[in-house]
């Protein structure tokens, strides 16, 4: 992930320290979603960098209704936020209204928060919509002196979202997930890797790509990483990849030879063969 700009690095531990003891104090008054929005608000500005005037957006209009609060950056909406009471207990249930408003808007990303926990969810453009949780944090419980903490909160500050460091993170994330790698396990590539390093090992045992699938797929990898629709996604996402390097190999190899040349054929007839057509 890209470094955090040393500014932004300073802020953000400032704002840990700060806001810390005010979500704390909140919780304890059990105050209500509307104080809640207060606080979120000085959050993405003295938390996330943004204005609070001019890139953040109080209950933003969707269709007749309104999401509690809306980030841009040069107009451009950028994130969702549901906003719930800092007492009440964040489920999945309550994003997925806020889900249903970024469809609409076609907008990647929204936020589920009662200012404590803070989930920042992946929409998930199918049929139908869904979503992808992707961070998961307790602001209360984060160290200002851990740079694995700070480097979570940069992913949605305004510096990240301009960098685009949160889809890299998801990106990078998706990679490693075990639906990811368990059907890149099962591909033909690996599966002949593996099939090679154990001739080397037993050089005296004929072993098949197929056989190794199949222990692989029975007794190795859990069922549940193979199948429903995660894993379905992740299969497609490794065929379009390679099917792609295939593409770009095929291109490549059709440049470096240069076009085809078929030489014309000669038609020109040689004077002793008119001669004996003429005699005939």
């Amino acid at each position: 992930m890209a470094s955090i700009p040393k500014k932004v690095a300073e802020r953000l531990v400032a704002g840990i320290k700060r806001f810390q003891p005010v979500l704390t104090a909140a919780k304890g008054r059990d105050v209500g979603e509307a104080d809640t929005v207060t606080i979120i608000k000085d959050m993405l500005a003295d938390v996330f960098g943004y204005d609070k005037y001019s890139e953040v957006t109080s209950e933003f209009a969707i269709r007749g209704t309104y999401c509690d609060l809306a980030t841009k950056l040069d107009g451009t909406l950028q994130a969702l936020i549901e906003v719930k009471a800092i007492g009440l207990e964040l489920k999945d249930h309550h994003v997925k209204q806020v889900v249903d408003y970024a469809a609409n808007q076609a907008v990647d990303w929204v936020i589920l928060t009662n200012g404590v926990c803070w989930r920042v969810y992946h929409i998930v453009f199918a049929k139908p919509i869904d979503q992808e949780l992707v961070i998961d944090i307790d602001f209360c419980a984060l160290n200002p002196r851990s740079d694995a903490d700070l480097d979570l909160l940069y992913l949605w500050c305004k510096e990240g979202w301009v960098r685009s460091v949160l889809g890299e993170y998801h990106t990078q994330k998706q990679a490693l997930s075990r639906f990811f790698l368990g059907a890149m396990i099962l591909t033909d590539p690996v599966l002949d890797v593996v099939r090679r390093e154990l001739r080397r090992v037993s050089p005296e045992v004929r072993i098949e790509t197929e056989q190794i699938r199949a222990v692989l797929m029975n007794e190795v990898i859990k069922r549940e990483v193979m199948e429903g629709d995660k894993a379905d996604e992740a299969r497609k996402k490794i065929t379009r990849s390679q099917n792609k390097v295939l593409r770009a190999k095929e291109t490549k190899t059709e440049a470096a030879s240069g076009p085809s040349f078929i030489a014309p054929l000669d038609t020109t007839v040689s004077p002793e063969i008119l001669a004996k057509i003429d005699k005939e």
